[in-house]
């Protein structure tokens, strides 16, 4: 007997290929797209690390945790056991989170780890789907002024944040789950290219 709850007008099987086939998709038109910017990306970092700079990774919800995923691989290990290198998520500590949210408000969560920790040469990687969260754009504004460089992931137009960071990696989609699909896979080609730029495999 059929299940009361599924609708009868769902079509499983063609709903799993068109996500598929939109997957496919989006990601040859990010391919085609974003190789520049994905370069310089990898180049400033190179020289970043290289100097003793770090990593500042930071984005709510789902982003943040591509945050700590994509800091996990560069303080730990991604393909090799290699040297650790100078990576962390601004998005893991709940006594500062909290504290931040309390006593200056949500939209200061990331700018006021920046303010704290940041330092001219870093290189302050936001990641946001929408290109408009206030937390995300008022963190750019306090790393700019500190002379970090400002890398910014998110798809579509890119919201806000064109013309205010460094380097734009903005997926061609309007959909959501495949801006993330394209952002871990961007992070993770990013930390490998980043291996073998600073010939650590």
């Amino acid at each position: 007997m059929r299940n009361p709850k599924i609708s009868p007008l769902f079509d499983l099987k063609q709903f799993y290929e068109d996500e598929w086939n939109e997957h496919r998709k989006v990601a040859e038109n990010t391919q085609k797209a974003l190789f520049a910017a994905f370069s310089e990306w990898v180049d400033v970092s190179a020289t970043a690390l290289n100097q003793g700079k770090k990593l500042l990774f930071f984005g709510n919800g789902g982003s943040a945790a591509d945050a700590q995923h994509l800091a996990t691989e560069f303080s730990v290990r991604y393909k090799t056991t290699r040297k650790a290198l100078a990576a962390l998520a601004l998005t893991t500590d709940t006594s500062t989170l909290t504290a931040i949210g309390n006593d200056f408000g949500f939209e200061s969560l990331f700018s006021r780890q920046i303010e704290a920790i940041g330092r001219e040469g870093d290189i302050a990687i936001g990641i946001s789907t929408s290109g408009k969260s206030p937390n995300i754009l008022k963190a750019f504004q306090e790393a700019r002024a500190q002379g970090l460089i400002t890398v910014g992931l998110t798809g579509g137009t890119g919201g806000d944040l064109p013309g205010n960071v460094d380097v734009l990696l903005s997926v061609p989609s309007h959909t959501v789950a495949r801006m993330q699909e394209m952002h871990i896979t961007l992070g993770q080609m990013f930390c490998g290219a980043l291996e073998y730029q600073l010939d650590l495999v």
